[in-house]
């Protein structure tokens, strides 16, 4: 048990922090502070409070960069109270016993946000006395109560008030919450320096991935189970963007694979800007659309494959109105991921209890990460947009305004499905996925199979170059009429001429959307 006399109190977030401090002081405990948090609680009325230069006495210099760390405060908050020697030396150099630290840090990753922030200014946001109190406390966390989180402070004020003292239970559950918080700190500033260039070369871009992959997330939400009943998982968040921080709205709890499929819904539509809807289904857009209006997006997508859109999710990139959701009800769907829902909107969907709904906030594009055995894949997100004037048509025939548009719709669509990719389009509509194939004939025919809508005059976007002829002849087949690839194939000439014998037209992007 700890019983608090003296509490050091030097926050750079000062949310709660006087009413923690009357709180205390209303206790009998005297309060040590510095800086802008000394003169936020003299100017509050908070009673029983002394300023740190006053102790140490030595005053606060180098522009406040030394202001606790002295051997009046840090041997305060070391000082082992089972040990007689170190009481002794406490005595013998009039060293004040510290009992409880709060303190929360420079805000580094607020700074470090800024992409254009310059070095010395992420430098001088760096904490050195805070994470040095942080960390004393928490090695002595016996017999000194270390609190780091403005959410802690009722807590520690009922217990205060109820027995007088700490219990062990409590100091230990805060000591290693200070562990978490200085450990993220540290990754947060080594992540973000590792992206500069070194000073002799100023000019040099920041490097796309870090010198040093480091993955830290608190664990969220416990799974019932991974992608099969015998697998355990559990979410980890970051931030309270994306899927992952997304806030549930209604509905049966979240799955491992809702998310994965969510984030695979999501990150599709906000491909576009116009109202779309996306429909996916083991990780693949099963249908896709824009539309005047989102419900008329939604109609479009879900015409294209009825069958395979029972049981899946949704992704919308506007408000789901009433309209939307009226379609939506008609039919059996998981889950749900968009910016917003409309009062009327949350009112009809209301009695499919276990449909799931998520509010999304969009998150800053992270680096794509992937485990194997032995260690991790990383890679910058494939952010690729299609540049029509970069595009280079290589048949004796140019796409018409409708085929460009369907080619363009398609292409972005294309980078979504797991490779091989064949996606069969309409000018804002997909009409077919062909997915995940072996060989790209193969995606050819499984597109053209599942094809529910005419594909009579439809476009193809394929994610890869075609290898031969074959596939391209089989869709034109079909009746398509144009088709968007990266070329790149040693048989590219061959896959051309076969196009203007059969007078479609063919675009190279010279980009591969390759999705494993």
């Amino acid at each position: 048990m700890a019983r608090i006399e003296r509490a050091l109190l030097s926050v750079t977030d000062k949310t709660g922090i006087v009413d923690f401090a009357r709180a205390l002081s209303g206790l009998g405990i005297e309060i040590l502070s510095t800086g802008g948090t000394f003169r936020a609680l003299k100017d509050a009325g908070v009673a029983n409070v002394r300023e740190v230069a006053e102790v140490t006495e030595f005053p606060e210099m180098l522009d406040g960069r030394v202001k606790t760390m002295h051997p009046r405060i840090t041997g305060g908050i070391l000082a082992m109270r089972s040990k007689a020697e170190h009481m002794a030396a406490l005595a013998e150099h009039k060293i004040p016993r510290i009992d409880l630290v709060c303190v929360n840090l420079y805000q580094f990753e607020k700074v470090a946000a800024n992409r254009d922030a310059e070095l010395h200014e992420l430098i001088e946001n760096i904490d050195i006395g805070g994470p040095t109190m942080i960390r004393s406390a928490a090695k002595n966390w016996q017999d000194v109560a270390i609190v780091t989180s403005v959410a802690d402070y009722p807590a520690i004020v009922e217990e205060l008030k109820s027995t007088g003292e700490l219990a062990p239970n409590t100091l230990w559950n805060l000591a290693k919450a200070a562990f978490t918080t200085t450990a993220a700190y540290d990754r947060a500033i080594s992540a973000r320096l590792s992206q500069i260039p070194t000073p002799a070369d100023v000019h040099a871009a920041p490097e796309a991935l870090p010198a040093t992959l480091d993955i830290r997330a608190p664990r969220s939400l416990s799974l019932r189970y991974g992608e099969n009943p015998h697998q355990s998982a559990a979410l980890y968040t970051t931030s309270k963007t994306g899927i992952a921080g997304a806030e549930q709205l209604q509905g049966k709890e979240l799955s491992y694979n809702n998310l994965v499929d969510l984030d695979a819904a999501w990150q599709l539509v906000l491909e576009f800007d116009a109202p779309a809807s996306a429909i996916i289904k083991h990780t693949n857009p099963c249908g896709c659309a824009e539309g005047a209006t989102l419900a008329e997006s939604y109609k479009r997508a879900f015409e294209a494959d009825p069958v395979s859109a029972f049981g899946g999710v949704l992704a919308f990139n506007r408000e789901v109105d009433a309209e939307t959701a009226t379609e939506i009800a008609k039919t059996f769907i998981e889950a749900i991921a968009a910016p917003g829902y409309t009062a009327e909107a949350l009112a009809i969907l209301a009695p499919k209890k276990n449909l799931r709904l998520l509010k999304v906030t969009a998150a800053p594009l992270e680096p794509v990460v992937k485990s194997i055995t032995g260690g991790f894949l990383a890679q910058t997100a494939d952010v690729h947009r299609l540049d029509r004037a970069e595009a280079v048509v290589k048949t004796k025939r140019a796409p018409t305004e409708a085929e460009w548009a369907a080619l363009e719709f398609g292409w972005k669509v294309c980078k979504h499905v797991k490779s091989n990719a064949i996606v069969y389009a309409n000018a804002g509509q997909t009409i077919s996925v062909g997915a995940g194939q072996m060989s790209r004939v193969d995606s050819v025919k499984v597109g053209a199979m599942k094809a529910v809508l005419p594909l009579k005059g439809a476009v193809v976007a394929s994610d890869a170059f075609f290898p031969f002829p074959d596939g391209m002849e089989l869709a034109a087949s079909h009746g398509v009429t144009a088709f968007i690839h990266p070329g790149g194939s040693v048989n590219d000439d061959k896959v051309i001429e076969s196009a203007d014998r059969l007078g479609v037209a063919m675009v190279f992007t010279g980009v591969r959307h390759f999705r494993h």
